[in-house]
């Protein structure tokens, strides 16, 4: 026992001094050496039945811990690399299977099993890690005291009647049936399968089921990512009509997604009660049917659909048929270059569409930007904004084409109708990570990550701010702006606050575009590729959730082995310490990624508390320039596990590879959270709680068969929304463990939790029922590229 204990050390001893060896050579860490040398001398002196060896490993412990709290303090999590193999040798090495012989080789007498330095050390090891399972240093806790007031605008009541509730992107609703005191005390209503699950031989690899149910017109109206759209009773779950139109799949398409439909009504329909229609599938072929009642669904094929919100049937006096190729004017696009993501937006008599491009795809020739605003009943083109034109608004001649290569805005739009403005969140453009043949000067330039404020009348350009500049790290604005009032600084203003990839959050005044919480202009570093033109400053606002600067120690893993090759990759890539590192041929750390620390779930505001819920990502990626040269212009790159890069950029200077920091078992290489869930208070802009969200249960790993089953409260990516309610809760269903959760607004307790039957990547809705019972309902189908398990379902909970 001894001696293959003492092998089993040296072994390794002898892989921690090689890799431990390679990362001091490159200025790492020397602190892997020191540890390895402590394993191979207890080794030898184990091998060699010395007494001594035991007294030789309790100092290491004691080095080992020291050196954890040096770096880390007391986080538990963080100290699981540094510390689990020597604590499990330092654990075996005092059983007395191990110390008998031991003993007993020094003095033939000596018959204990209990060495007293190495098991005393043990024992207060022990004790410490038990104590911190209590303790986690990373919340931050707090108390939201505002009061509620009413507050002015549009605000969600019994139904839910856009994408974001209202159309002012708020995520809230005035319901209060569901409190804190009784939220424990929710169960499932019903729950709808919808039928439509991804072709793994044909279909997108990101199949994501990402919708936010309506309900409106004693309806639940959702969309699937194949373009299906669902209507259902809200009460029961049962299928009132289904349309279903040819399934278009293609294992090409870079985002296979529906996140949402839209709802059209004239003001004296709203009040009509329509008759139950009995349940139907409703096929693309279907005859076309005039409607005053619409459902508009903006599919990821490039179309625009308007359905009868009544029959699910084409509406016949809408576009052609009832449907609008957004290609149109758009010039040649290649397949899958041009999709529909996102809910249009309706306002007024107005149906109001971005568009989505393929990311990186080609250097040149992808489709324009351009914002379309349609007639809700004839599909007739009233306005188009395209940001290469911004002072023409007049509906483009039948045979013009938009410019091409033009920042796209595919997240979903919000509108002021009593101001009559339309907020647009303006992305990149592709290629979204190179920038060599921009122009500085150019409208296109201008116009990149900007929120943009139009007339929604005539798409009269009102205003526009900036959030990231000349952008080369896919910071696209990614989510719905939030309209409400504030208080700040003993001031009421109307406020659009506009979430960022890099963890900003802009707060401004909407009816004139300036900052209401301050700006400041930070430098960065303008060295990298030769020819960018990059900006030597980045914007930053007060309110902002930018993930503090990496270092070595921030680097993660399982085991010291894992942790060491993320502390190599952190030594041998660039990284400046700021979101704003160049891309290069060696590799470059970019933190956050091009997932954002905010991305299509946006944020969550409860106006008449003023009150901000949000759910910031950690997580790093490596960005790695490849040259194109004459002969690769146009030919396909792939990875060595012979997989396509997807970032290609054909006929461009540089391909681009995208991949997470992580290590070889396929874990994020920083520690966590790398989920969390913040509350502020907008009156003052001070974050007054913060807490990790979501475990580690459900994990799909590469390291383990299956999912991993334990839920150890780490925080975890969320990808999705968060709902906020007047019962003073946050809903959040979003985090890769396919747990649907409540916590309480004001510290951000968690209340109550369920586990769904796929992941919950999607952005949950309340309403009231015609039983007079609140519902809580929320997609659970999974997400293809957060690797969370995939599903159909639709899942309401009432209470009990």
């Amino acid at each position: 026992m001894l001696k293959l204990t003492s092998i089993i050390i040296a072994i390794v001893g002898i892989a921690m001094l090689f890799m431990g060896g390679k990362l001091l050579l490159i200025g790492g860490t020397p602190f892997y050496v020191v540890m390895a040398l402590g394993l191979l001398i207890t080794a030898v002196a184990l091998f060699k039945n010395k007494r001594i060896a035991l007294s030789i490993y309790a100092v290491l412990m004691w080095i080992v811990l020291a050196w954890m709290i040096y770096e880390v303090g007391f986080d538990k999590w963080q100290w699981i690399p540094r510390g689990d193999l020597i604590g499990l040798f330092g654990l075996w090495l005092a059983m007395p299977w191990i110390v008998r012989p031991l003993n007993r080789a020094q003095n033939p007498a000596d018959r204990r099993g209990f060495h007293p330095f190495l098991g005393t050390t043990v024992i207060v090891i022990v004790a410490l890690v038990i104590g911190m399972m209590f303790y986690d240093p990373y919340p931050q806790e707090g108390n939201i005291t505002t009061k509620r007031n009413p507050a002015d605008g549009d605000i969600a009541q019994n139904d839910w009647a856009a994408y974001g509730g209202t159309n002012n992107g708020q995520r809230f609703s005035g319901l209060k049936q569901i409190t804190k005191e009784n939220v424990d005390n929710l169960e499932v209503a019903w729950t709808y399968h919808t039928g439509d699950l991804r072709n793994a031989e044909k279909d997108a690899t990101e199949y994501t089921f990402e919708a936010t149910p309506l309900k409106v017109n004693n309806t639940l109206y959702f969309c699937t990512a194949h373009n299906e759209v669902h209507a259902l009773n809200p009460e029961t779950g049962e299928m009132k009509w289904k349309y279903q139109p040819e399934k278009d799949r293609s294992y090409l398409q870079q985002h296979q997604t529906c996140r949402g439909v839209s709802y059209y009504a004239p003001q004296s329909a709203e009040s009509t009660t329509q008759p139950a229609q009995p349940a139907a599938t409703v096929a693309q072929a279907t005859a076309p049917a005039t409607c005053r009642k619409r459902i508009f669904n903006a599919a990821n094929d490039g179309k625009l659909l308007a359905l009868d919100a009544d029959t699910g049937k084409l509406c016949a006096d809408f576009g052609n048929n009832g449907i609008i190729d957004l290609s149109d004017n758009m010039g040649k696009i290649r397949p899958h270059a041009l999709m529909e993501t996102s809910a249009p937006l309706v306002a007024g008599n107005l149906v109001i569409v971005g568009d989505s491009v393929m990311d990186n795809g080609y250097n040149s020739g992808n489709p324009s930007g351009v914002i379309r605003a349609y007639d809700v009943i004839s599909g007739k083109l009233v306005w188009n904004f395209d940001p290469a034109n911004p002072q023409s608004t007049d509906p483009i001649a039948a045979d013009g084409i938009y410019p091409q290569d033009t920042p796209i805005a595919w997240a979903t739009l919000s509108a002021d109708v009593k101001n009559g403005l339309v907020y647009v969140p303006f992305g990149n453009a592709s290629p979204d990570e190179v920038g060599l043949n921009r122009d500085p000067n150019s409208n296109t330039e201008k116009f990149r990550d900007a929120l943009v404020a139009l007339d929604l009348k005539t798409g009269a350009f009102k205003w526009l701010f900036q959030t990231s500049k000349h952008d080369l790290w896919d910071r696209d604005i990614p989510s719905q702006p939030s309209l409400l009032d504030i208080d700040y600084q003993g001031k009421k203003q109307p406020v659009v606050v506009m979430p960022t990839k890099t963890g900003n959050l802009f707060v401004l005044n909407r009816l004139t575009g300036q900052p209401v919480y301050p700006v400041n202009n930070v430098d960065v570093s303008t060295k990298g590729i030769k020819g960018e033109n990059y900006s030597p400053t980045q914007p930053v606002s007060a309110l902002n959730f930018i993930p503090d600067p990496l270092s070595e120690k921030s680097m993660w893993g399982v085991t010291p082995f894992d942790q060491m090759a993320c502390r190599m990759d952190f030594k041998s890539l660039r990284y400046d310490g700021n979101p704003w590192t160049p891309a290069t041929e060696q590799g470059s750390i970019i933190f956050p990624g091009n997932i954002g620390a905010f991305n299509w779930g946006s944020v969550a505001v409860d106006p008449e508390r003023q009150i901000l819920i949000a759910a910031p990502v950690r997580l790093a990626y490596k960005y790695t320039l490849i040259k194109r040269t004459a002969e690769t212009a146009d030919k396909r790159m792939f990875t060595k596990e012979n997989t396509p890069y997807w970032n290609e950029n054909f006929e461009g200077d540089y391909a681009i590879h995208i991949q997470q920091l992580s290590s070889s078992l396929g874990i994020p290489c920083i520690a966590p959270p790398w989920g969390r869930l913040v509350g502020v208070d907008l009156t003052t802009g001070k974050t007054e709680w913060l807490r990790r969200i979501g475990t580690t249960k459900n994990l799909k790993t590469s390291f383990l068969p299956g999912r991993f089953p334990i839920g150890f409260p780490m925080g975890m990516v969320a990808h999705g929304g968060p709902l906020t309610t007047a019962g003073d809760l946050v809903f959040h269903g979003a985090t890769a463990d396919n747990f649907f959760r409540a916590y309480d607004i004001n510290t951000g307790e968690l209340l109550w939790q369920t586990e769904l039957p796929a992941g919950g990547q999607a952005t949950p809705a309340t309403y009231m029922g015609v039983d007079n019972k609140q519902y809580v309902v929320i997609a659970a189908g999974g997400h293809g590229s957060l690797g969370t398990k995939e599903g159909d379902a639709v899942v309401a909970y009432r209470l009990k």
